[in-house]
C-alpha cells in the first residue's frame, strides 16, 4: 500500500510536518495520492520522466491520452501554457476551482512532452483543495515549479477513489504515499474546457455547468 496518512479533523496548520514529508517524496520522484476538489488524484513530479511512465503504467493509461497538471495560481500557469483573453477571464473567475483548461503549449517548455501524450495542448487547473494548494505553494517556495500531475487514483476506465482508503485498497501496485483527507467535496469529476482554438469545446461536463461558462465568456465580451 505505500504510506498513509490520515488528515482528516486536523487543521491546515497543524499539518506542515506532514506537508514537508510529502514535499520530499515528491522532490525524490515518489508517486503520491491526494484529496482535490472533487476526487482523489494521483501524481508527483511533472518534471520526472520516470515518475511519468510510472503513472501510466499504474493506471493502464493510454499513452495517446495527456496528463491533466494542477498548480498553485494562474501565474505558475502561464510559465507552461499560453492564455488568450477568453480563458483567461475563466481562469480568473473559476480558479481556484473545479474547471480544467486545455490550452496551448508554451515553446520551449520544461513539460516533458509524454506528460502532454506528445500534443500541443496542455491541461490545467488550479485546485481549491487547502491540502493540495498547501503543497502547490511549498513546492513553489523552495524553487521548484509549483506544479503537479494531477490524474484521478483510478485504473483507466473505472470510477475515481473519493477516499484515501479507496485508493489504497484499489491500486495493487504500492503508492509511496496517500494523503488521505477523508471523503472529497464534490464527488464529482471537473469540468474540462478545451480553450486551444477560437470554438471552445467542453469535453467533460462536471459541476460547472455550460450556462456558468457561457455568462463569463458573455462578459468577456462586452
Amino acid at each position: 500500500m505505500g504510506f498513509l496518512i490520515k488528515l482528516k479533523g486536523k487543521s491546515i496548520g497543524d499539518l506542515d510536518f506532514i506537508f514537508e514529508i510529502a514535499i520530499e517524496n515528491i522532490i525524490e520522484g515518489k508517486l503520491i495520492a491526494f484529496p482535490t476538489d472533487s476526487v482523489y488524484g494521483l501524481g508527483g513530479d511533472p518534471l520526472n520522466l520516470e515518475l511519468i511512465n510510472r503513472i501510466y503504467e499504474i493506471k493502464y493509461r493510454d499513452r495517446s491520452k495527456s496528463l491533466l497538471l494542477l498548480v498553485a495560481d494562474i501565474e505558475e500557469a502561464e510559465k507552461i501554457a499560453v492564455f488568450n483573453k477568453t480563458s483567461y477571464k475563466l481562469a480568473e473567475h473559476f480558479w481556484p476551482g473545479q474547471l480544467t483548461l486545455i490550452l496551448k503549449k508554451k515553446e520551449p517548455n520544461m513539460i516533458p512532452p509524454e506528460v502532454t501524450a506528445f500534443k500541443n495542448t496542455i491541461g490545467i487547473r488550479v485546485p481549491e483543495n487547502e491540502i493540495i494548494q498547501s503543497l502547490l505553494r511549498k513546492l513553489r517556495s523552495k524553487g521548484y515549479f509549483g506544479g503537479l500531475i494531477g490524474t484521478s487514483a483510478n485504473y483507466s476506465g473505472e470510477p475515481p477513489s473519493i477516499s484515501g482508503d479507496e485508493v489504497a485498497k484499489k491500486f495493487l501496485s504500492p503508492i509511496d504515499l496517500i494523503l488521505d483527507g477523508g471523503k472529497t467535496k464534490s464527488q464529482v469529476s471537473t469540468t474540462i474546457l478545451d480553450c486551444s482554438s477560437e470554438k471552445l469545446k467542453i469535453l467533460r461536463l462536471g459541476i460547472i455547468g455550460q450556462d456558468q461558462i457561457d455568462d463569463i465568456i458573455k462578459s468577456s465580451n462586452e
